[in-house]
């Protein structure tokens, strides 16, 4: 059994569906973001649904939240080109994990989308990435870390490096990653509900967005954007009255 089959179980947790269904939706064509409540039944919630993702990050209201509490330590292992992302998967007896309302959310994977998904006063960063985390209770929670063009970025060079060029490959990571450091130091973060960004589109997903966004090299966004085709973010929802609270 090959690596990607023996993490089946634990991708089927993903935010990012496994690429067994990836030619059901896509970024482009008829099976872009605005036909996706139309490819299933499923998927209806990705046009019906009142708390969708990603969103412009606009007005907030001042709730005094305490800095993100993180617990990350042994990195990921498998390197996952789905068709739709770059996907990065960590082992279930990981104590990676983030505290949230006092609960753990135990990581499960990460994983990248260019430009940006969320934009903050109408702005897309370069690239976003999103750290999925499930609680004993199955309840999702996201960390959203932006990424700007700049100074190239160490981590993100281990997975680069061993990035599948064609989907539904995966490889095994040569180097050891330290997620912490693809987490600001600054860890306050803007937080509101919403969906996952994925058909099928599931509601009741904690959203933290950082607020401070780390950067990456042009030729490490390039070598992302050129793997993936094209532009690989689902465009922003309304609001539908939320409040974004920081």
């Amino acid at each position: 059994m090959n690596a990607f089959k023996g993490k089946a179980a634990l991708l089927a947790l993903s935010i990012i569906p496994l690429f067994a269904s990836a030619s059901h939706w896509s970024y482009v064509g008829d099976e872009a973001p605005e036909h996706w409540s139309q490819l299933s039944d499923e998927y209806k919630t990705c046009q019906q649904g009142m708390n969708q993702s990603p969103i412009n990050i606009d007005t907030t209201l001042k709730a005094h939240q305490h800095p993100l509490e993180v617990h990350y330590g042994q990195g990921p292992d498998v390197v996952i080109n789905n068709g739709h992302t770059i996907q990065a998967t960590v082992e279930p007896k990981a104590a990676d994990s983030i505290t949230l309302d006092g609960q753990s959310y135990a990581l499960q994977q990460f994983h990248f989308h260019a430009p940006s998904e969320n934009t903050v006063h109408g702005k897309h960063a370069a690239m976003e990435m999103h750290l999925v985390h499930k609680n004993a209770a199955g309840e999702v929670a996201v960390v959203a870390v932006m990424f700007n063009v700049g100074a190239a970025n160490p981590e993100l060079d281990k997975l680069w490096s061993v990035m599948p060029q064609d989907a539904e490959k995966d490889a095994t990571l040569k180097t050891a990653m330290n997620i912490n450091t693809l987490v600001p130091a600054d860890r306050t973060y803007w937080r509101f509900s919403g969906s996952l960004t994925t058909p099928p589109c599931s509601e009741g997903v904690a959203w933290l967005v950082m607020k401070h966004p780390l950067t990456l090299s042009e030729a490490q966004l390039e070598k992302f954007t050129h793997t993936m085709h094209h532009d690989n973010n689902r465009p922003v929802q309304p609001l539908h009255g939320r409040v974004v609270v920081e």
